[in-house]
């Protein structure tokens, strides 16, 4: 999908087996540092519409219809396209295709409204053409998700007529509606570059360079799209390879810059330098084995146009085309993406009976901050979990007449974890607030060690599922090292892990579980996780990038579920 790299979506994020180094987690941060210059995870999708039994068949109507397309956003409607007129037919097919981007950690709402156009218009460009003046057919309202989920990526709708004042809505039809993902997305460019004699940049060290890669738009502006991994104290660095598809880069004529920067802890990277290239000039580069030397704009204050060549050069090692399956392939062809949810009741949350507990329960309905973590994500994830049975733990609390448990089924079941959909969730976790006792402390090995079990249950029944445990916690874990030995034995399974902290804590702590910035995570027998599956971060950090903190840490997803099929060689077959 949009980010590259060594991983879809997850640009340079993973890393394989003993091999891995303490740069992985370098890495990360300047992931963020593509993040907060405007790179995003989506790929973009064409719509195809038809329709059938439009208008009255009782009166053998026959229409000349329209469709317009919305996104919605608390309501308000915006167009996203249209599709041409057909004349006279109550069943058409339309030629134009719709073009949007979907992005798995959002929710994108879709409405469709159909109109029949009057021949007096027929004349009229479809944009042009004033839609009050026309006959309202019907509308049809479903997110991208349903279908992008559905076998083949088709699904039909009933049309209806809830804004409009129209007679039986059963008599207006369906629309189906079929998501193919542009061609460009699954045409990949691999890449793998190398530099040679990189100018020093830090004090004490050698630098830690790294490579931003960024289309130029036809303003000169830089888009970026994907990145390299950080390597550590190398003036002379070879990164793993980049992968870029045609939808990004636009065409193989289209400039791109690649920038090196030396990487910096705290998100402010130095500019090594950069050149401007086509990709058909880095396919050049790679034939040739010729380098191409680094620049950075003149310290010439007056002229901005001028720049200094450095004698640092960067070589293309590696370039290869072809095309591989891509997330949404492997969701379209039936793998599911199912939710597991674990709860902190530990008494630094508070007494859930008082307005200041975190787990108060406001008469009004308004959601505590545990409430909105699990609602935020399940509305997302519901529509690629078709049984919607959600396992549900709670940690740290005295269940009635027990000890402290780490690990406690949220229904009471004393076999059975799982709940029927978020609302099952929410329900659960209510009911679980009455029946235990808040104690502590804050623990996560049980429970990652409990829903690594269940993955692995997956593997040997052959069922293609990918697990994504949320934990919301509102302090600080205190069994450090279990909880990194069950993140390394959990990399192996189809399963992601999102933290996220609640509350007022200082979770600074907890860094280490964030490839953001902590360090390489090693088990107590000295291994490193086969690829990264962690992600945290506190609801309060702000994004200037107008997704929440829930939306950027479930972007993560995509990214290591294809690095979970592609190292494991795993297809996406139907």
């Amino acid at each position: 999908m949009g980010n590259c790299c060594s991983d879809e979506m997850g640009a340079g994020r993973h890393s394989v087996g003993p091999a891995a180094s303490s740069a992985d987690a370098a890495s990360a941060v300047a992931d963020r540092f593509l993040r907060s210059r405007g790179a995003g995870a989506s790929t973009q999708i064409e719509l195809s519409l038809s329709a059938s039994n439009l208008g009255d068949q009782e009166y053998f109507f026959k229409s000349n219809p329209i469709v317009v397309v919305y996104s919605s956003n608390d309501g308000a409607l915006e167009e996203i396209g249209r599709t041409e007129v057909i004349v006279n037919s109550s069943s058409p097919s339309w030629n134009a295709k719709i073009i949007l981007q979907y992005q798995f950690e959002v929710l994108q709402p879709l409405v469709f409204h159909i109109y029949d156009i009057d021949p007096q218009f027929h004349e009229v460009g479809e944009k042009m053409l004033k839609l009050e003046e026309q006959q309202f057919l019907g509308e049809a309202i479903c997110n991208l998700s349903d279908v992008i989920t559905k076998q083949n990526r088709l699904f039909t709708l009933k049309l209806g007529v809830s804004e409009h004042n129209l007679p039986n809505p059963s008599k207006f039809g369906e629309l189906t509606v079929q998501a193919e993902e542009s061609a460009g997305s699954k045409a990949l460019m691999e890449m793998v570059f190398h530099c040679s004699d990189l100018e020093i940049k830090d004090l004490l060290s050698k630098s830690d360079p790294f490579l931003l890669i960024s289309r130029m738009s036809e303003n000169g502006t830089p888009v970026p799209i994907c990145k390299t991994e950080v390597r550590k104290n190398d003036l002379n660095p070879k990164w793993k390879p980049v992968i870029m598809n045609l939808q990004q880069v636009g065409s193989k004529e289209n400039p791109l810059m690649i920038e090196c920067f030396n990487f910096s802890s705290n998100g402010k990277h130095d500019l090594v330098g950069k050149i401007v290239k086509s990709v058909a000039e880095l396919e050049n580069m790679y034939h040739s084995g010729n380098g191409e030397n680094f620049f950075v704009p003149a310290s010439n204050a007056h002229d901005c146009h001028s720049k200094e060549v450095l004698k640092s050069q960067v070589y293309v090692e590696k370039y290869l085309e072809n095309s591989r399956h891509t997330f949404i392939d492997y969701i379209s062809a039936g793998c599911q993406l199912n939710l597991m949810v674990a709860i902190d009741y530990t008494a630094s949350n508070g007494n859930p009976r008082l307005p200041d507990s975190l787990h108060y329960i406001d008469p009004s309905g308004r959601p505590n901050a545990y409430q909105r973590v699990i609602l935020e994500i399940g509305d997302i994830l519901q529509y690629y979990d078709p049984a919607k049975r959600i396992p549900s733990w709670g940690y740290g609390a005295r269940p009635i007449d027990g000890p402290v448990s780490h690990c406690f089924n949220l229904n009471g079941s004393t076999y059975q974890p799982e709940v029927e959909g978020i609302q099952g969730i929410m329900s659960a976790y209510i009911s679980a607030l009455r029946n235990v006792s808040l104690a502590g402390p804050t623990l996560f090995g049980p429970l990652l060690s409990t829903a690594t079990a269940i993955a692995s249950q997956s593997l040997t029944s052959n069922q293609q599922k990918y697990f994504i445990l949320l934990i919301v916690t509102d302090g600080v874990v205190t069994d450090f090292q279990e909880t990194i030995d069950a993140i390394i034995k959990a990399s192996d399974f189809p399963l992601s892990i999102i933290v996220v902290g609640v509350g007022g804590a200082d979770f600074k702590e907890m860094e280490f579980l964030d490839p953001n910035k902590g360090g390489r995570l090693e088990s107590s027998t000295g291994r490193v996780a086969s690829r990264d599956v962690i992600q945290f971060a506190p609801m309060k950090d702000v994004h200037g990038t107008g997704i929440s903190i829930v939306q950027s840490l479930l972007a993560e997803v995509p990214g290591q579920f294809m690095t979970y099929m592609r190292t494991r060689e795993i297809q996406a077959i139907s």
